[in-house]
């Protein structure tokens, strides 16, 4: 058995004996049952691509099998060991072939909430009814009960027995009966200022009781034979039905539209007092006498309502349960593993969701300014209906605009991951003002900033990034920093904290000669000073002011100093000045090479 709070089972609405059909053999029969001892056996009549049985047990529990087969059959063992004695009713659907093409046209209706066309594509393929059997047996001291003897009327009971046309003959169940006689037609009415007994079972000086009309046999029926045969005029025939005449078949009381071969209306015996109620108001109670409400369902153990789609039209079957007890009210998904995509705990607020007229959605509010509206005890949360979304703001001027009262601390904007495998990224874009778009990407080794163009990302550059494993950083499109700062140019910082500057002559255009006298032009017009940065007045450093320099070293806006260019200088200046050195040397040993006269 399950326990009270695991998931229950809300029995299907079974209804019994007679068949439900779209397309069947000629006597209506969709599967009829054969059943022995120990088993019991379906043959379906119809084409089939699939069987589902449903049999509820008396104590509650349901049983469902799938078959592949047209000819299921369920066994003892299938119902659960030991089988309780009582009355167990079954339902039978059949899933019906569905050609590809019209199964498509079912789904593409059913994408678009078409019902109209979904119902027509139904209609055309056959499938607008469900193909459904359903009935009762009976088990008895651990065997099915065999239904292949039907009981008879008293009046053909005493058939076999009646020795003449009057006087009473006994059954050869010791019963003393009085042989019916000759009809009699009464050709006009007929008033009644006592009760009526009819069925063979009467007795004289019958004990009515309050009864005023009383059938009295062992099959008992009310048929209502509508003769009418002009068109137009309605002719279904009806009957109420109390029983099942076969043996193992089920108590019940049933309307049946005999026309048509359906029992549109059953109540089993032994069920509970209330079990369905109308009240003078037009409400409806369900196990209640007083519903307060159009509907009002009462039980000690988890009210509900099972909606369930099987797929005897053609449709992939679903089953939802909508129901509520002291620990939430809940929709589950059945067929998706009984899980409960939506709950509400006891206690919750007002308008703890709140969907407006608008169709704007409140969290915590009944007057949802926007699509999506959330309000807490601190900031709100806003989707505004432009599409906007203000996080501590109701008036967001941006897509994205983040507010916070009481300073700074705690404003961005986080984004995780689960750390699932292929689930690593993270991002977070911005759009500019130029058409441009920033993107900011998080995975597990590597933190990008792109710029892109107007066209997308198709076209950008990632113009930072940083592997998260070793902290190299790249700039200018590196996507791989080899070293701790690394620029697209090729310029980098080694790992022991020097500087290199890019100097490759696949990246140099216009290459000449410095001239060595406009180098030592510039060595003559480089002033060197000492200072202090005013950023940090207690650093002293020796160098030049960009705005000083020669032409030659000078950057375009005249702010900064490249290091290369001063060793340039300097190395050509020094290359000239050893050349003149190594010209001295040269005439000073020719000098010392020379005799000294006496």
């Amino acid at each position: 058995m399950m326990s009270r709070r695991a998931p229950y089972i809300v029995a299907a609405v079974l209804i019994s004996a007679s068949a439900v059909f779209a397309q069947g053999p000629p006597d209506g029969a969709v599967a009829p049952i054969q059943v022995s001892s120990t088993s019991i056996r379906w043959t379906v009549q119809v084409p089939s691509a699939g069987v589902t049985v449903t049999v509820m047990r008396p104590d509650g529990e349901a049983v469902t099998k799938e078959f592949r087969t047209p000819n299921p059959t369920l066994t003892l063992q299938d119902l659960g060991v030991p089988l309780e004695d009582g009355t167990y009713t079954w339902e039978l659907v059949v899933t019906p072939p569905v050609p590809a093409h019209v199964q498509q046209k079912m789904q593409q209706a059913r994408a678009n909430n078409d019902d109209a066309a979904a119902r027509k594509i139904l209609r055309e393929a056959g499938l607008d009814r469900a193909l459904v059997e359903s009935g009762a047996f009976s088990v008895l001291n651990g065997s099915f009960v065999l239904p292949s003897v039907q009981e008879p009327a008293s009046r053909r009971e005493s058939a076999s027995g009646t020795s003449g046309e009057t006087g009473s003959v006994t059954t050869s169940g010791g019963r003393s009966l009085t042989p019916a006689l000759d009809d009699q037609v009464i050709p006009d009415d007929l008033i009644v200022q006592g009760s009526i007994c009819v069925g063979t079972d009467c007795v004289n000086n019958e004990n009515f009781g309050f009864d005023t009309i009383r059938l009295k046999e062992n099959n008992t029926r009310i048929k209502f034979d509508d003769t009418s045969t002009v068109s137009g005029f309605p002719a279904t025939d009806w009957q109420l039905t109390a029983n099942d005449s076969a043996s193992g078949g089920a108590n019940k009381f049933s309307i049946e539209d005999i026309t048509s071969a359906r029992v549109p209306f059953t109540l089993r015996g032994g069920a509970p007092t209330n079990s369905l109620l109308v009240a003078s108001t037009g409400r409806v109670g369900l196990r209640t006498s007083t519903p307060v409400l159009d509907l009002h369902i009462a039980t000690g153990d988890t009210p509900g309502w099972r909606l369930e789609q099987n797929n005897s039209s053609g449709f992939t079957a679903q089953t939802w349960d909508i129901a509520g007890n002291e620990a939430n009210f809940f929709i589950r998904d059945v067929t998706g593993g009984s899980t409960l995509p939506f709950r509400i705990r006891p206690g919750a607020p007002t308008s703890s969701i709140d969907i407006a007229a608008s169709g704007n959605v409140g969290i915590g509010t009944a007057s949802p300014s926007g699509k999506l509206h959330v309000v807490t005890t601190g900031d709100p949360f806003l989707v505004a209906t432009d599409g906007k979304v203000g996080i501590g703001t109701t008036s967001p001027e941006r897509l994205l605009d983040v507010k916070k009262n009481g300073g700074n601390t705690g404003i961005g904007i986080r984004v995780m991951n689960d750390g699932t495998a292929g689930n690593d990224d993270a991002f977070v874009v911005f759009s500019t003002r130029d058409s441009r778009t920033a993107f900011v990407g998080i995975d597990r080794s590597t933190f990008v900033y792109t710029m892109a163009g107007a066209s997308g990302f198709g076209a950008s550059q990632d113009w930072f990034t940083m592997n998260l494993l070793n902290g190299n950083i790249g700039l200018g499109n590196v996507t791989a920093p080899g070293h701790p700062i690394h620029h697209n140019s090729g310029a980098h910082l080694t790992s022991g904290g020097v500087w290199t500057n890019a100097s490759s002559r696949d990246s140099k255009q216009d290459v000449s000669t410095l001239d060595a006298r406009e180098a030592m032009e510039t060595l003559h017009g480089l002033s060197p000073v000492k200072y202090a940065y005013k950023a940090a007045p207690q650093e002293r450093h020796a160098g030049f002011i960009a705005e000083d320099v020669p032409d030659l070293v000078a950057t375009a806006d005249r702010k900064g100093l490249s290091p290369m260019d001063i060793v340039a200088v300097l190395t050509k200046v020094v290359q000239e000045q050893q050349k003149t050195i190594d010209e001295l040397s040269a005439r000073l040993e020719k000098l010392e090479a020379v005799p000294e006269r006496e």
